[in-house]
């Protein structure tokens, strides 16, 4: 049964709507001074409802956070959202270096979690099959998709260990500076990509006259060119019909040789588990996010690697992340971003509370802090022991931070260039994600949501909010289903054929 309300802190002064509240509802007895309270209007399940007095200008207050400041007298059972808060000028957060610090409880080895993977020759693990076409620029993205779509339907009957062709195309490769960041990003997001371990082997197609050139980018990247891995030109291959034809019957002599393969029991500390919300709602913050915690916490504690990402949306709680990281140097990094995404809004004429967007809003979620301080628990509780920059390698073990936006393709995209064999994306308003070559689950933090979504949500986290399962029931439950998705068994988005478009590299410079 649903609770009325949820409080997160006894110092909070407002309480979370757990199902739609009509004027004159009365609050449950908390044992609090704010025991009584009438609600004023009709409030949304998952909004904020004030318990207290909050005068102009005083902060607002949640999981015992800043997440806004009054701009209108709120009275006690007043709606508290976008029209009586907001963000306000930047307040001082206490950064406190390694303050939390603790060392990481690991399992004996011995009891250490396991799953059946893909063991590569050289040593790296796998949880999906594929062979991948990458296109360095928008004009070899057709033949790209001809080239693929040879290999749909019976075409790979006989080869059953094989779980796909799959072309990755993008809109960009030129019209940009061939030298500085922009060129950087995109060459070490496609070298990431080519370089994944559920790529069994990859075609990496150009057009000829890009800005972004096949031989740069291998000699860049330090790509080795081979059997599984290889490159084509379109303007050096007789034209777009010829370089299909000539690719078709490349990646046919490769299928026997990817296909050669098996699952074996693996440890656990194989896995980077890439970290996404999309679509985030009021319970976000309560349900999936830390239930995906808890399951991060179990996956690390087990030697694995967890990457949270999306810069934009840590903004107001980074100090719950610099508080944990290792040395003040992997702290200053994560600020760092931090400064560098104000200055960046600040000179494109935006600001950092644009972010949430209108679902979000209309989920319960009123600004930034509030969304960022939701977001972090999907980080659960363990150090934070590096941070990358976007398609980044990630090395791990343990919590890694790498900097990327918060649109939740080019964040994941970045992710997986990084190595991150699984991906958990929680969503409160019901986002639809695949990113073929890594498998994505998709964790509900309602059960209305996933009642409504069942072909697209994996795993139901609103027990949580209505008290008919705990915190850990759900993560562990979380847990057990990554080792599960990384063992073979199909996501939600699997089924329905999502991730090929979705790949979307960061366009971070002008468009020439």
């Amino acid at each position: 049964m649903a609770s009325l309300t949820i409080r997160l802190h006894p110092a909070d002064n407002v309480v979370v709507a757990g199902a739609d509240l009509p004027e004159g509802t009365t609050l449950p007895d908390t044992g609090l001074p704010d025991t009584g309270v009438v609600a004023r209007t009709t409030i949304p399940s998952g909004h904020k409802v004030a318990v207290q007095a909050i005068a102009v200008g005083e902060p607002v207050r949640k999981y015992n956070q800043v997440i806004g400041f009054a701009t209108a007298p709120i009275a006690p059972g007043d709606h508290v959202h976008v029209h009586n808060i907001g963000v306000g000028d930047s307040f001082e957060r206490d950064y406190a270096f390694g303050a939390d610090v603790h060392p990481t409880d690991l399992a004996p080895e011995a009891e250490r979690a396991t799953f059946q993977g893909i063991v590569r020759p050289d040593g790296r693990v796998a949880t999906r099959n594929y062979i991948g076409i990458l296109t360095t620029v928008n004009c070899s993205a057709t033949a790209a998709r001809m080239i693929a779509d040879q290999f749909r339907g019976d075409a790979l009957a006989a080869y059953p260990n094989i779980d796909g062709v799959v072309a990755l195309t993008h809109s960009y490769g030129c019209g940009m500076g061939s030298q500085g960041d922009a060129i950087d990003a995109l060459r070490r997001t496609i070298a990431g990509y080519a370089r994944h371990p559920n790529f069994a082997a990859v075609l990496v197609l150009g057009l000829g006259c890009e800005v972004n050139q096949i031989d740069k980018l291998v000699e860049v990247e330090g790509l080795t060119i081979g059997d599984t891995l290889q490159t084509l030109a379109i303007q050096e291959s007789g034209g777009t019909a010829a370089t299909v034809r000539a690719s078709v019957e490349r990646i046919r002599a490769l299928l026997p040789r990817v296909n050669d393969v098996k699952r074996e029991t693996v440890p656990a500390s194989h896995l980077i588990l890439a970290l996404q919300c999309g679509g985030s709602d009021g319970y976000s913050g309560i349900t999936a996010n830390p239930a995906l915690g808890f399951a991060v916490d179990l996956l690390i504690r087990n030697g694995g690697t967890a990457v949270l990402s999306e810069t934009p949306e840590v903004y107001g709680a980074e100090h719950l992340l610099t508080r944990r990281a290792v040395s003040p140097a992997v702290g200053g990094a994560l600020v760092e971003r931090i400064r560098w995404w104000e200055d960046y809004t600040s000179r494109t004429g935006g600001e950092m509370n644009n972010n949430p967007s209108p679902g979000n809003k209309k989920g319960g979620l009123t600004t930034i802090l509030e969304k960022s301080l939701g977001a972090v628990a999907k980080a659960g509780t363990t150090n934070l022991v590096e941070v990358v920059r976007y398609a980044e390698p990630i090395t791990g073990p343990g919590l890694v931070f790498m900097d990327t936006p918060g649109y939740d393709p080019v964040s994941a995209t970045g992710q997986v260039a990084g190595g991150a064999n699984v991906l958990c994306f929680t969503t409160g308003r019901g986002s639809v994600f695949g990113c073929k070559p890594t498998p994505s689950l998709k964790l509900a933090t309602n059960t209305a949501l996933f009642r409504r979504m069942p072909d697209d949500m994996d795993i139901d986290c609103g027990p949580i909010a209505t008290g008919d399962a705990t915190i850990e029931e759900v993560g562990r439950a979380i847990f057990q289903l990554i080792l599960d998705t990384a063992s073979g068994k199909k996501t939600k988005s699997e089924e329905l054929g999502f991730g090929s478009d979705e790949f979307t590299p960061w366009q971070m410079g002008a468009v020439m």
